[in-house]
């Protein structure tokens, strides 16, 4: 009898799908308290680049990022903050909080690193030996960039004597493990007025876009040992059980919307070729942009694991590892943060990074993007069916609870891809820091200007109840089970 395990999934890197015609960072009055706080990383950007490069020399992958937690959680205390550790049942989960009242903004900060894509920072792929993980997707930034925002305002909040509260959160295991999921289960966030993020990316951009849903988990079949050629009708075989249900669910391509995606790999498929395999095991994530078909599909997917086990003589269990929601655009939020990564501008190379870009460049498979186009900040774009990125996040899940809104900065060579040993490479030096100050330096005067004024937050809060529903009620998609630890074990 089948056991099926709730879990669920993501996978996101924040990629842009479509390159608008990117546009110079414009001119505007930048007023006293901004100019501080763009003063101020800029005068402490060899500590956070330091930081970030511990985090990512560290790379531990999600749920065992002991290390890097444990670091941002002691720079936070060390700024004062009250940092609680351990959340929603997560070790290397954490919130750390400054300040009282009214308004309370909360930023996300990630920090676990992808299995592989472990390479030196240069522009030539360069494996480190023994090391299980790489930063392919600048979370080693996104963790370090969002402390940093998070200590400018907790400075302006204390200085300027106002009225609120900064929240950072610190969210492990974005890649596949769902981390912020259980965050938002545990009711973390539902005190939060507005959430701010960003994500490393090739390019300047902060626009009200989505994100596809997603739900991923891993398909164990069993079946029976047997000698393969001595006595092979006595055996049952659990990678065919795998076999048979890829090639279902590949023919099933044809008859789901075209907009959706399944990939898989096999995680297990026998021990040797004359050992019938008793235990396989097969990986699969599934995406769409709305969270009902997905469902849908996703039950296609289970049944075509039932059959194959049926059809091979096996028996198959499921675990749903991750499954995220939809990222919930919010226009309002959106142009603000655009008007100050206008303000901030993009990055802009030395003669050694150009050499670096140009060397690494060469390297891409696919479209050829001028370097130049990393200090561009890109035109403004408002969320609508040709505006879905085809990535997936967790922080899909928080912006269907509180009014949420991110940005992505230019931290790898324009052109790159997440999830690349060159994205990796870029992260781990000038580059990818340079794009992490842009983040911090972008959030930090957005949660200003939230503080500032909060008749914007009334706004954002109206245009995000009237998206979500008047009657919507969260349900994660991965169900009630507990994290899911040791998914990358």
């Amino acid at each position: 009898m089948k056991t099926q395990f709730l879990t669920t999934a993501l996978l996101l890197p924040f990629l842009a799908v479509a390159q608008p015609k990117p546009k110079k960072a414009a001119s505007s009055a930048v007023d006293a308290d901004k100019k501080t706080v763009i003063a101020d990383l800029d005068k402490r950007f060899p500590e956070y680049a330091g930081i970030s490069k511990q985090i990512w020399d560290f790379a531990e992958l999600g749920y065992q990022e002991e290390k890097s937690a444990q670091l941002l959680e002691e720079q936070l205390k060390k700024e004062g903050f009250e940092v609680q550790t351990g959340v929603a049942g997560i070790p290397t989960a954490f919130v750390a909080t400054y300040g009282s009242g009214k308004p309370v903004i909360g930023i996300l900060g990630e920090y676990d690193a992808l299995p592989g894509l472990a390479t030196e920072a240069k522009p030539d792929f360069t494996p480190i030996q023994g090391q299980k993980g790489g930063h392919g997707c600048g979370h080693n930034l996104f963790g370090t960039a969002s402390v940093a925002a998070a200590t400018e305002i907790k400075d302006w909040l204390k200085r300027s004597g106002h009225s609120g509260t900064i929240k950072i959160y610190g969210c492990p295991a974005e890649e596949g493990g769902s981390g912020k999921v259980y965050m938002v289960r545990e009711g973390l966030f539902k005190d939060v007025d507005v959430v701010l993020h960003w994500h490393p990316g090739a390019q300047n951009a902060a626009d009200a876009s989505t994100s596809l849903a997603n739900k991923n988990a891993k398909f164990r079949f069993k079946g029976i040992a047997a000698h393969a050629a001595a006595s092979p009708e006595r055996g049952r075989s659990a990678l065919d059980g795998v076999e048979a249900m890829d090639y279902m669910v590949n023919m099933m391509r044809e008859h789901i919307p075209s907009d959706t995606r399944i990939h898989y790999v096999i995680t297990r498929g026998g021990e040797a070729p004359n050992v019938v395999p008793a235990f396989a095991e097969v990986y699969y994530y599934a995406r769409h942009k709305d969270r009902d078909i997905l469902q849908s599909v996703w039950k296609r997917i289970e049944n075509a694991a039932e059959g194959a086990a049926k059809g091979t003589g096996t028996q198959v269990e499921w675990e749903v590892l991750g499954g995220v929601y939809n990222l919930l655009p919010n226009v309002t939020l959106a142009e603000v943060m655009h008007q100050n990564l206008q303000t901030v501008g993009g990055v802009n190379y030395t003669p050694e990074e150009i050499a670096f870009a140009n060397k690494i460049s060469q390297t891409f498979n696919g479209p050829k993007i001028p370097i130049e186009s990393a200090a561009n900040v890109n035109d403004f774009r408002t969320a609508s069916e040709t505006t879905t990125s085809s990535a997936s996040t967790d922080v899909g899940d928080v912006s269907w609870v509180v009014p949420t809104v991110g940005l992505s900065t230019a931290t790898w060579v324009p052109g790159s891809s997440a999830h690349s040993w060159q994205s990796t490479a870029a992260s781990g030096m000038s580059i990818g820091q340079k794009g992490m100050l842009v983040a911090a330096k972008t959030i930090a005067l957005t949660a200003l200007d939230l503080y500032k004024t909060p008749a914007l937050i009334e706004k954002a809060r109206a245009e995000w109840v009237q998206k979500r529903g008047a009657d919507f009620k969260y349900e994660a998609l991965l169900g009630n089970r507990k994290p899911a630890l040791d998914y990358r074990k």
